[in-house]
């Protein structure tokens, strides 16, 4: 990573214009999943916010930052293409580029709180020019639902009705920062100021109203955007630790490459489709072919150039010139087609190399998997997943917000978005829709989960940016049991697979005529695909895995507090579900570990029926 530079040459491969200092590294698939556009940041003992993308384009080397071609998602998010961040080595010539943040320090040695260019620092050094001790960034920053960050507001809050006269209203004291040691809690934080007021300890400042009480309101202030003008902003600030994983959570989305744009040839003619969609017959797309080529043989025939104009038309009928449809409803439209591949499947040609998408039945006797309530699985043996970092939130989680509470990657809309690749294996399974139909017509199971249908629809009124349009939530009885099932399945096969959890991933497919999901690996490099995910999807382990994993779920190491729970996780969405049981680590889920429910798989002790595989627990 590397603070803002000048823009390099032309050809972008060039030594940049002056050098400056790298402040650390990170991982590439990190600046999509965690130090992403808006982000903070610690290395060593200072703290950096990533700047935006505005000038990346020309700032980060396509030899470097690879163009990720992924059509289908790209016409999802508005977008020509996707690049690949910038490796931050040593050996690389640029990174992603960062900016100091937050602006308050203080000094462990003489205990000073001020903005960091009052402390007089060395050219270079980030210390102390009285002490030469190094500065320490402010723990504390305060963020809004709308994403907006500053640095918490010590003056006003030591304070309070008591500001002097001073310059600007301030009273022209200094103010100090220190512990009392008393206790590790914020009362132990104690603020002073030379003028004299009485001191004030930073307990109280994490209470949701605790600065709109004070009149402290958003400033709407972007420092990861470069000359970004402060917005009007509604939204109460919050005071949050600046480690806290609420300062920033990523809006990922992410789609499947699958036929017939899984073939690697197909990538030729990126930057022709809009072209290409205006022409209807075979003979003008060779026409045009042969002057995109210059008379030498395409990559792929006028046939195959129909067939993927043909499957463009299916994913959005509207088409170019008709309404624009609502992102979301595009993106499960993506989903649904999605479905329909992993269920149709893709066999292996093994007179090309060039598909990313190989999807086959298992060879074994599937008669190991009778009465279990699934349907024979899909062994993705091949696979690649593209997600890109389309915005951020601060304050609310992702799968609660709102667009309107998204905060941009760039202060000017841009024809790009970072993006990363995966390749790696899965294995799709699917329920028995007979089954799960006659299941979720129970009326017990509907009374649970309308309970956390209910409480996330009220989290959705309760952060949506406009009462009209609320989005409905998609806690229906199959899809947390689908979402659960993903849980425990994911923690089995991470015991016997060769992966941890973290390295699988979830890709939920819940509607009318859906109910499957895909566990894949989530690794970005070659060890995503060792064959040993999709071997647990061959019938006899598959049956044997599936009856443990409930086993497994039938008892949770906090019991029985977990299973009677009327209410937990994040913003009350989930029931009987904790991190001893089935939560997983963040980057594995889609639905940040909320909407889950034990006792949909294995029951209750009152209500055994509640359990969709609770006659697997039967001796």
């Amino acid at each position: 990573m590397t603070p803002p530079r000048r823009r390099r040459g032309a050809d972008r491969t060039a030594a940049p214009a002056r050098t400056l200092p790298r402040r650390g590294a990170v991982r590439r698939a990190q600046v999509i999943t965690t130090y992403g556009v808006g982000s903070l940041i610690a290395v060593d003992q200072e703290s950096f916010i990533v700047c935006g993308i505005d000038n990346a384009e020309e700032q980060w080397p396509r030899d470097e930052a690879p163009v990720i071609h992924e059509r289908r998602l790209a016409r999802v998010l508005g977008v020509d293409r996707f690049r690949l961040p910038p490796a931050s080595g040593d050996a690389s010539r640029d990174g992603v580029r960062v900016r100091r943040f937050p602006l308050w320090h203080h000094c462990p040695e003489c205990q000073a709180l001020d903005h960091v260019r009052n402390f007089n620092s060395p050219p270079g050094r980030n210390e102390c020019g009285e002490c030469s001790e190094p500065l320490v960034p402010s723990r504390f920053v305060v963020a809004c639902e709308d994403g907006h960050i500053a640095d918490f507001p010590y003056w006003k809050w030591l304070h309070r009705g008591r500001r002097g006269d001073g310059e600007a209203g301030f009273c022209g004291g200094r103010m100090s920062l220190r512990s009392s040691g008393r206790t590790s809690s914020l009362r132990s934080v104690v603020l002073s100021c030379s003028c004299g007021v009485p001191d004030v300890s930073m307990e109280g400042s994490f209470r949701r109203g605790a600065l709109a009480d004070l009149k402290i309101r958003c400033e709407g202030k972007r420092p990861w955007l470069k000359d970004a003008p402060d917005l009007f902003c509604t939204q109460s600030p919050r005071t949050l630790q600046r480690g806290s994983s609420s300062v920033w959570q990523p809006v990922l989305r992410s789609a499947l490459s699958i036929p017939p744009w899984s073939d690697t040839r197909v990538q030729a003619l990126d930057g022709h489709w809009d072209a290409l969609r205006s022409y209807s017959t075979t003979a003008e797309i060779e026409i045009y072919l042969k002057g995109v080529f210059k008379g030498a043989p395409s990559p792929i025939g006028a046939d195959k150039v129909m067939e993927l104009l043909a499957a463009m038309e299916a994913e959005d009928p509207a088409g170019e010139s008709g309404p624009a449809a609502d992102q979301e409803q595009r993106y499960r439209a993506l989903r649904d087609v999605e479905y329909e591949r992993l269920c149709a499947g893709n066999p292996e040609d093994s007179g090309s190399h060039s598909e990313q998408f190989v999807c086959e039945p298992p060879t074994g006797d599937e008669s190991s998997l009778a009465g279990l309530g699934l349907t024979p699985p899909m062994l993705v043996k091949k696979l690649r997943e593209v997600r890109a970092l389309k915005a951020f939130t601060r304050v609310i989680d992702p799968e609660t917000s709102s667009e309107g509470h998204e905060a941009a990657l760039s202060l000017t809309p841009t024809d790009w978005l970072p993006a990363m690749e995966v390749h790696g294996e899965g294995v799709f399974l699917r329920l028995d829709e007979a089954m799960i139909d006659a299941w979720a017509e129970a009326p017990t199971v509907a009374e649970r989960v309308e309970r956390i249908r209910r409480r996330h629809q009220q989290v959705l009124a309760e952060r949506a940016s406009d009462p009209a349009r609320v989005p409905a939530s998609p806690a229906v009885p199959r899809m947390v049991l689908l979402h659960t099932l993903a849980h425990v399945m994911i923690h089995e096969w991470s015991l016997d697979s060769g992966y941890p959890a973290a390295s699988l991933r979830e890709r939920i497919y819940s509607g009318d005529g859906m109910a499957g999901v895909l566990i894949h690996t989530a690794t970005s490099d070659s060890a995503g695909s060792l064959g040993g995910l999709v071997a647990q999807g061959e019938p006899d382990r598959l049956a044997k895995a599936l009856r443990s994993a409930v086993r497994r779920a039938e008892w949770c190491s906090t019991d029985p507090l977990c299973l009677e729970t009327e209410i937990s996780g994040t913003g009350g969405t989930n029931l009987a579900a904790c991190h001893a049981c089935v939560m997983l680590p963040e980057t594995s889920c889609e639905h940040n570990n909320g909407l889950l429910d034990r006792a949909l798989l294995v029951g209750t002790p009152e209500d055994p029926s509640l359990g969709f595989f609770a006659h697997l627990l039967t001796p």
